[in-house]
């Protein structure tokens, strides 16, 4: 039995980190991947998923040249495999880098393998046996699969099959209408494929208000994407020249089929009930304000824990533990401030309650909405379309949440985040003065704009 001061169970964006943090205190630790380092956002998620949405929207400028004066003759051709590569190369420099800064930490063992709990405090791997004091659990999430009638008779892709995918579909189906199935849609569909959008909800990204829905679904009908929304019965069988797609209301002909109707925690097969951990009906482990599990010296942090599913959160699952038990500090998960973006073109930036969670608090609220219209930066870009909605408390003028669909959406609502993790009410952030032309401009006038409800 090889022993250690702590072990971290998977390579996402917590585990790593919090293990070079206690390195760094002259710990010796075990990092255990069981495929590789980096997790989802490196390998599966964001780094390559965003390098394949700048291809497309590269292929959607160039497509709209002649509305900027810019003719360019002939078609825009996509070539697949450059596209493919130079997500991949995106991928692998991260990848390498996490490899190359772990290969020089001394006290850092990485090891390649499944791991599994034999007790509280010993688990194994590769048929060796490692024990320490403190274990934390990063192992990450992947795609759900849904028992649909044929599913099991075609050949379908997840979000982690598609970005290794060299040639452009003839027709792409995406079963899902949330986060991850929007991007691949409108991606593909600038890629040149027909794209059909099947969702089960009466709306797409469902978490959304009703007026964020909608206009993400115009966003999507202006480039051709086909969407139904409220479908109850979805079935597959082999065509003779791809995947017949079957629903209570249309039969679409499709030459690939992109599962994206969610991600489960990887917690199925670590052995939890060895360890006596405990999980919720969805797989996700259970923990405290804190990180903790109900098993002492027990962490749970990122995709597993089901706080967040985001990189961001993952890593902030990272900062509040290292404070906690590396610098004394008193760090809380229920300090965290929900924020997160949807990479279509253009991107949503969200932070904080939705109207709808805002109406349900039972506050008295204030909301106000602005058109992209009324942005300099997207009248000059061309890029109109979407809005700006922020919600407010009438009583403590605090900001409540903010949407921002429009041009730079992601970038913009860091100022309406700061705002917020700094308790700035509105009028405070009212008279600011932004710089112009940008589209952070227009945030006074959209909190002066605010309106009881």
């Amino acid at each position: 039995m090889k022993s250690f001061d702590a072990i971290v169970i998977g390579g996402g964006q917590a585990g790593p980190f919090l293990a070079a943090r206690m390195v760094e205190k002259g710990m010796k630790v075990a990092l255990i991947e069981r495929k590789f380092l980096g997790g989802t956002c490196v390998n599966a998620g964001c780094m390559p998923t965003k390098t394949l949405v700048a291809s497309a929207r590269a292929a959607h400028v160039a497509r709209s040249g002649a509305v900027y004066g810019v003719n360019i003759p002939g078609e825009i051709a996509i070539d697949m495999k450059v596209v493919r590569a130079r997500a991949e190369a995106v991928t692998m420099n991260a990848r390498n880098g996490l490899i190359g800064w772990f290969a020089g930490m001394d006290g850092m063992t990485v090891i390649y393998g499944h791991a599994r709990f034999e007790d509280p405090k010993t688990v194994s791997v590769n048929g060796e046996t490692l024990t320490a004091p403190r274990i934390f659990l990063n192992v990450g999430a992947r795609p759900v699969i849904p028992d649909l009638p044929g599913i099991n008779d075609i050949d379908y892709l997840t979000s982690t099959s598609i970005i290794h995918l060299d040639t452009l579909p003839r027709h792409l189906a995406v079963i899902g209408g949330s986060y991850i199935g929007l991007e691949f849609a409108q991606m593909y569909r600038r890629f040149g494929a027909e794209v059909s959008v099947i969702e089960h909800g009466p709306k797409l990204a469902s978490r959304e208000d009703e007026d964020i829905s909608d206009a993400i679904a115009d966003v999507l009908r202006s480039e051709g994407i086909d969407i139904h929304t409220g479908v109850s019965d979805i079935a597959f069988a082999r065509s003779s020249d791809g995947i017949t797609v079957a629903t209570d209301s249309a039969r679409i002909d499709a030459s690939h089929v992109l599962i994206a109707t969610g991600r489960k925690p990887n917690t199925d097969d670590l052995g939890l009930d060895a360890a006596g951990v405990i999980t919720d009906k969805h797989g996700y482990i259970t923990v405290d304000d804190k990180l903790a599990t109900n098993v002492e010296r027990i962490w749970a942090l990122g995709d597993c824990n089901g706080h967040g599913a985001f990189t961001h959160t993952s890593y902030n699952d990272f900062e509040i533990a290292a404070a906690n038990l590396l610098d004394g500090d008193d760090r809380k998960l229920s300090s965290r401030i929900p924020a997160y973006a949807l990479y279509i073109d253009p991107p949503l930036g969200r932070v904080g309650m939705t109207e709808k969670q805002a109406r349900a608090s039972g506050r008295k609220i204030m909301i106000s909405t602005r058109p992209m219209s009324r942005v300099g930066r997207a009248n000059e870009r061309g890029e109109t379309k979407g809005f700006m909605k922020v919600i407010a408390d009438a009583e403590t003028k605090k900001i409540l949440g903010a949407a921002i669909l429009g041009i730079e959406g992601d970038e913009v609502i860091h100022g309406i985040i700061d705002a917020m993790n700094a308790g700035t009410t509105y009028p405070a952030l009212q008279w600011s003065v932004p710089i112009h032309p940008t589209v952070s401009e227009l945030i006074p006038t959209l909190l002066g704009d605010l309106k009881p409800v």
